[in-house]
């Protein structure tokens, strides 16, 4: 056991690893993920504080200021002691006490104004730290969330963000204010005794191998409980998310299982950090123990000698203790500073992620769209395995109706994704009214599109306002007509509060089926030159279906709609019916002559297309 816990002092780079479903600490390896560069995120950090310089130059002012403050009060009190032991007695002790009374509370001024300031400019700087990330997350592509889960999305604007707040608000100032004060009181001691400061720095050498050989252990665990707590988030979210799920294949001890291990995981990379690291403070208090030692039993000799008064020996060894303090307080702030950068390090990561391609120079805005949609040759693949779609090409006409059928896994949601460019293809055109969408800006491209998605998402706040979010300018009258249309109104004056109805975060508290109709409101108030459904009916039942029919093919008339869909009296309706199979365009046709064709739309149709 003992020989374990030992095991990480060994090694100058431990990674935890989970391995067979057992937790442990893994050393004398490399760690997966490539080393970030500190300086470089420290350089990043400063550009943020930077655009305070003015701010930042008064708090350095009073860090300055606070320092010489806290040199002058020692300094003061072994003038006293020479004066009163040498008895030149000119000088009443009540100056001394004046003195040193005026010097600690502008001290203590100093010490509030540079704090408070410092808490000024910290929380403005993570506040555009914070804004800047979450702007980036709204510019990058669809394919950034798909990998990664919203949880750890969620952990580095929280987590990560609130690490690098704490650490400007508590550790910038200490840091700076150390830095001086080590550099003022070496200054001063070696005016005062060369000799006493030379033996002050015996322990120099001690600190700074102790604080290389524990950083260099500590560093990448720290990354590591960053790193521990974002996919811990992540868990969580998916596991509070799929509640119903999880409940209904009683899978509640599996979960249970999985979020104790990755508990686990945080507690041992956060054990490890601060433990090694809690060593820091208590290797500085020894050696500033040793050397209080070796200044108080040098400098009693050389007072002895006449080479120096009691007066310098006292201010010295308060100076020893102020040339260690800034040390420890390094050495505490240190845990803080890890945390902060490492914290810093998965910020700038999603920072650094890649936007989506903007729009060319040359892009256009389009007024008006008939409609007219072709796929010439289009190929798309998400990965190099196997392409997802390959040579497809059709035509639709404006106004007209596009069934998409095929299997799971055929490319239909893939087709969707490419149309309105939360994909581009890797091969082929695709154009609207005869303009490649590559060369129309993808604001205007999407606003003259409505999407009614399978996963049917609210947000949280009314009823009116989640349906007016297909188009903000609506007034109450067109938002109650497009709630109509959709055959949501009746349900909704059955509520309480009717339109005025608060919804939670995702729409909790009303039916999926009552989710979709409030989402095809929302796409009838956008009135839309092209309409997206995919499987837009797939949670309302057939009575519901049949009475929304009328209002989608009102809402369609005149409109060029893509529907992907399974029910046969959906499809039966489209003008023309895309059969999709393994990323190839198999058949197209209307109902009636794919079925005389037969294949794989007749297999569809006599295996359940319902």
């Amino acid at each position: 056991m003992f020989k374990a816990l030992l095991e990480p002092f060994r090694h100058p780079r431990p990674e935890i690893t989970l391995a067979e479903g057992k937790i442990g600490l893994a050393t004398g390896r490399k760690p997966k993920s490539k080393a970030k560069d500190w300086s470089g995120t420290l350089k990043r950090i400063w550009d943020y504080l930077a655009k305070r310089k003015a701010k930042l130059a008064l708090v350095l002012f009073m860090v300055v200021l606070s320092s010489m403050l806290s040199l002058l009060g020692p300094y003061l009190i072994g003038v006293a002691v020479d004066d009163f032991l040498e008895g030149a007695g000119g000088r009443p002790w009540s100056v001394f006490l004046i003195g040193l009374a005026l010097v600690y509370i502008f001290n203590s001024l100093t010490s509030w104004l540079q704090n408070i300031w410092m808490i000024e400019i910290a929380q403005e700087t993570v506040y555009r730290m914070r804004t800047e990330l979450f702007s980036h997350l709204h510019k990058l592509p669809i394919s950034f969330f798909n990998r990664r889960q919203q949880g750890e999305i969620m952990s580095r604007l929280t987590n990560d963000i609130e690490n690098i707040s704490s650490t400007f608000n508590s550790s910038a100032i200490q840091i700076f204010s150390s830095i001086l004060t080590l550099v003022g009181t070496v200054s001063v001691m070696l005016w005062l005794s060369p000799i006493l400061t030379l033996l002050t720095f015996i322990v120099v050498p001690l600190m700074a191998f102790g604080m290389r050989w524990i950083t260099r252990r500590t560093g990448p665990l720290f990354k590591e409980r960053q790193k521990n707590m974002g996919e811990f988030n992540g868990y969580i979210e998916e596991t509070l998310s799929g509640q119903r799920i999880i409940k209904a294949f009683s899978q509640e001890e599996r979960v249970i299982t999985g979020f104790r291990e990755r508990n686990e995981r945080i507690m041992l990379s956060g054990y490890w950090a601060q433990a090694i690291s809690g060593f820091i403070p208590k290797l500085m208090n020894g050696l500033n123990n040793l050397s209080f030692a070796i200044v108080a039993g040098v400098g009693g000799i050389l007072a002895i000698n006449g080479s120096i008064t009691v007066g310098v020996i006292i201010v010295f060894v308060e100076y020893t203790r102020q040339f260690t303090r800034p040390l420890n307080d390094l050495a505490n702030q240190w845990n803080s500073l890890l945390s902060a950068i490492a914290g810093a390090e998965r910020v700038f990561e999603v920072l650094d992620e890649e936007t989506e391609a903007k729009d060319e120079g040359a892009a256009k805005t389009l007024e008006t769209v008939e409609g007219k949609v072709e796929f010439s040759e289009v190929s798309f693949s998400y990965d190099e395995a196997a392409e997802t779609l390959q040579d497809i090409s059709f035509v639709a006409k404006p106004g007209e109706m596009i069934a998409l059928v095929g299997p799971t896994g055929a490319g239909k949601t893939t087709l969707i994704g490419l149309l309105s460019r939360f994909y581009n293809p890797h091969e082929g055109q695709i154009t609207i009214d005869g303009h490649d969408i590559t060369s129309i800006r993808r604001e205007s491209l999407r606003g003259h599109m409505a999407f009614v998605l399978q996963d049917t998402f609210l947000f949280k706040g009314s009823i009116r306002d989640n349906i007016r979010y297909g188009r903000l300018d609506a007034t109450d009258e067109e938002v109650e007509e497009a709630a109509k249309l959709a055959n949501a109104h009746s349900f909704i004056m059955r509520m309480p509060d009717g339109y005025e109805r608060m919804l939670a975060t995702d729409g909790s508290g009303i039916s999926q089926g009552q989710k979709q109709l409030l989402a095809i409101a929302r796409a009838i108030l956008a009135d839309p030159a092209m309409l997206i459904l995919d499987e837009a009916t797939s949670s309302i039942d057939t009575v519901t279906e049949i009475k929304i029919q009328e209002g989608l093919q009102a809402l369609m008339k005149g409109r060029t709609s893509f529907v992907i869909a399974h029910r046969l009296n959906t499809i039966r309706a489209a003008d023309r019916i895309l059969v999709l199979q393994g990323g190839h365009l198999l058949q197209q046709g209307s109902h009636e002559e794919l079925l005389r064709q037969g294949g794989l739309y007749s297999e569809l149709v006599a295996g359940g297309v319902k």
